[in-house]
């Protein structure tokens, strides 16, 4: 079988696990870099029968897979993708696989973003190569308010951070209830307060079309001028017109952000040069631990394909 390791950015697929058990049963190409639009990714893959997916890198929509006549696996690092019509490939008998992740590392990120934020590391770091001594007062975390959008596995991570913080820690979702926050330890409040009383408004939900565009113009309008926004989640849940808007104004203090409506950025996108971002490249998930924990589980799901009995399948 001909597999495609595809957007393994940094090369690591390879050495980060073991995949002899897969010599003389698969052959093994590795793609570093993004193939570019649906042509390019057609003409590439066209004679592959098992493609490898790092989560939503590259989408595979309906009209991709109906070019591909040779695929017969499909498989994403993490056990949810939205890039990949599941429905689509059924419908072509191709299986689609997934294999499970670490939820921690995500979590950290948006912990780390917080505290970037509030204490100026990047701002005080470059300060310091720059010859400067102390020109920014940072914040205390503790006293504030954390606002979370979304109190799922995520959500509860970040929320025992900011507890263990003594920040004030609050929750809106749609599905959200007293019950659950009391759960996690905080306190369930409507969306507008959830936006008007945060120091740091965190948001973890799924991408879906309820969440699409939730966070838009008048939702940043609530936000306190001394508001930091974090985003671990997906780029499009927040839209991004209204948010380089309400920077570029000052309408909020700033923004914490792993993640874009296209990826990768742009190399000439607003985001970059604006003062009050703290920009990551999508790395929420992107660990040793967990690349090694998604592509040993990648293995397996090849290995059991080609025994006739597949596992983690998500379009059964």
């Amino acid at each position: 079988m001909r597999v495609a390791v595809l957007d393994d950015y940094q090369n690591v697929s390879q050495t980060i696990t073991d995949w002899s058990s897969l010599d003389g049963r698969a052959a093994i190409d590795v793609f570093t870099k993004p193939l570019g639009d649906e042509d390019a990714v057609a003409a590439a893959l066209a004679d592959y029968e098992a493609i490898v997916c790092m989560r939503e890198r590259t989408p595979f929509p309906a009209s991709l897979i109906a070019r591909l006549e040779n695929l017969k696996l499909i498989i994403t690092t993490g056990m949810r993708n939205r890039s990949i019509d599941g429905d689509a490939a059924r419908e072509r008998g191709i299986t689609f696989c997934g294999t499970p992740g670490l939820g921690a590392p995500a979590g950290e990120l948006a912990c780390a973003l917080i505290m970037a934020l509030m204490k100026n590391i990047p701002a005080d770091d470059q300060s310091m190569r720059n010859g400067e001594w102390q020109p920014n007062i940072s914040q205390s975390l503790g006293g504030k308010t954390l606002s979370l959008f979304g109190l799922g596995k995520l959500g509860a991570y970040v929320a025992r951070f900011g507890l263990a913080m003594e920040m004030d820690v609050i929750a809106w979702s749609q599905n959200l209830t007293d019950a659950r926050a009391a759960e996690v330890g905080v306190r369930r409040v409507g969306k507008e307060e959830a936006l008007a009383a945060a120091d740091v408004l965190c948001v973890q939900l799924i991408l879906s079309d309820r969440s699409r565009g939730l966070i838009g113009a008048p939702e940043l309008a609530l936000m306190k001028p001394t508001a930091f926004l974090v985003n671990t989640s997906r780029g499009p849940i927040v839209d991004e017109a209204a948010l380089i808007d309400a920077l570029r104004q000052k309408q909020i203090a700033g923004a914490g952000l792993d993640v874009y409506d296209v990826e990768p950025l742009p190399v000439d996108h607003p985001f970059r040069s604006l003062e009050n971002t703290i920009l990551t490249p999508h790395t929420g998930y992107v660990t040793v631990e967990n690349l090694a924990h998604m592509y040993d589980h990648v293995v397996q799901d090849i290995a059991a394909f080609l025994d006739g009995a597949p596992v983690r399948v998500l379009n059964a």
